[in-house]
């Protein structure tokens, strides 16, 4: 059995994280990576903070096992939601989308695992001078919102840099990225786009079936004119904001057609006018399965890949 820093820290069995997807990470699928031995994460996005609140308390009636939650910096009322964090007593917060430095101070005070998301050594090295306990460095393959670094060079140069673990993110949905991420130093992956086409994820079937049928380059970035580049498959949707971006639409304007497709997508299924966020490694997802079958598998084919790459060393 793989057992990292990663697992000392949470104490989990497997260095497995599941991304905090607004819509998509619900109590639900959160428990069930938990209960299958990884961290879950309930995904607070834009969600009220009376939302946030009954899904920490589900997932709480619903696993036994440590669980984290994600709140993005960049949208409004921050505060509130981590102030329910609070409130209910989780122990692991992940961040994403901006940095996590002024929120630190009653996190650290509370005794909370603080883990924030970046997309550069140089974010990467301030978080960890400022106390954070590990980092989660994200390279642009992941879905949603991404960087400009890809993961293999981001990954061991955030390594070299901190002291703290690290966890590996974009492009992971199998045993093969797990036993890569740990060969680079990583003390283990976060997944997000392999975690929706799941059983217990909520995410509207089409949504799901979007994912299944991707291939290699199924995905594209948007959003770069703006510094909000957002990675999504394509469609309908993601063709015309496309277009309006090349045509010089203003940001203002390019945000606001945006607004709510994501939720449209996951939740109501529509996938043609909605806004299908996935990463690159969607087109490594070939079916839906059970949150514990599918961390098994990623377990037993890391230990392979593993075993086999030792098998190459000369003795």
């Amino acid at each position: 059995m793989m057992r990292t820093s990663l697992c000392d820290l949470l104490g989990i069995e497997h260095p497995i994280l599941q991304g905090g997807m607004a819509w998509a990470a619900t109590a639900e699928l959160a428990a069930a990576v938990s209960n299958a031995g990884g961290l879950g994460i309930v995904g607070a996005g834009n969600q009220p903070p009376e939302v946030v609140r009954r899904e920490l308390r589900r997932t709480q009636e619903l696993t036994d096992r440590p669980f984290g939650a994600n709140v993005p910096v960049f949208t409004a009322g921050v505060e509130d939601r981590l102030q329910v964090f609070l409130d209910e007593g989780v122990q692991v917060i992940t961040f994403g989308g901006g940095t996590a430095g002024p929120y630190l101070g009653p996190l650290r005070r509370a005794g909370i695992c603080v883990i924030p998301v970046v997309a550069s050594v140089a974010l990467a090295r301030r978080l960890a001078r400022q106390g954070v306990d590990a980092l989660i460095a994200e390279g642009m393959e992941s879905g949603g919102h991404v960087g400009d670094v890809a993961t293999l060079p981001l990954v061991p140069q955030v390594v070299d840099a901190v002291d703290i673990p690290v966890i590996a993110a974009g492009g992971f949905a199998d045993g093969r990225g797990l036993a890569a991420a740990l060969a680079l130093g990583a003390a283990g992956i976060q997944m997000g786009t392999r975690f929706i086409c799941t059983t217990e994820c909520p995410a509207h079937d089409h949504y799901k079936q979007r994912i299944v049928r991707a291939h290699d380059r199924s995905t594209i970035v948007t959003g770069g004119t703006f510094d909000h580049p957002v990675r999504c498959i394509r469609g309908p949707f993601v063709r015309h904001l496309e277009g309006l971006e090349r045509e010089g639409i203003s940001e203002v304007e390019f945000l606001d057609y945006g607004a709510g497709r994501l939720r449209a997508a996951i939740v109501d299924g529509d996938v043609k006018q909605g806004s299908v966020m996935a990463g690159q490694s969607a087109g490594l997802v070939g079916d839906l399965v059970p949150v514990q079958e599918l961390v098994d598998r990623i377990v037993a084919e890391a230990e392979a890949s593993i075993r086999r790459c030792a098998s190459l060393l000369a003795s």
